[in-house]
């Protein structure tokens, strides 16, 4: 029965398949505001789950627009190679992140973060 407005980013747990498409299976994380990080409302659906983040580094990439899968998955191969094989992190999921209201048609914001193992 607590409004807690949108927080940004929203982030996307996404899973890619073998060929780099992404699985149907996604994640979608909301943060919870500073005022109720103490003590969060219980959330009233039971599909709604309130997990604790541990601290990560990531490798992040940025661009703009309207982002659509097909754009994450190209920025996620972008990032890919632009890290090479020295790099380490994570291969089973990646974060998709967008930190614009849907209204906001210029100078979006959207990330892939791989979390460095």
């Amino acid at each position: 029965g607590v409004g807690m407005g949108m927080t940004a980013p929203v982030s996307i747990t996404a899973f890619p398949a073998e060929d780099g498409s992404l699985q149907q299976k996604v994640k979608v994380c909301l943060r919870i505001p500073s005022q109720f990080q103490a003590s969060p409302p219980c959330p009233s659906d039971e599909s709604i789950k309130i997990e604790e983040k541990q601290e990560m580094t990531i490798y992040s990439t940025q661009f703009g627009g309207y982002a659509k899968e097909v754009d994450y998955v190209s920025y996620a191969a972008k990032l890919k190679s632009a890290l090479g094989s020295e790099a380490t992190y994570r291969k089973d999921f990646y974060f998709c992140n967008g930190y614009d209201p849907p209204m906001k048609p210029f100078g979006r914001r959207n990330e892939v973060w791989f979390v460095k193992e």
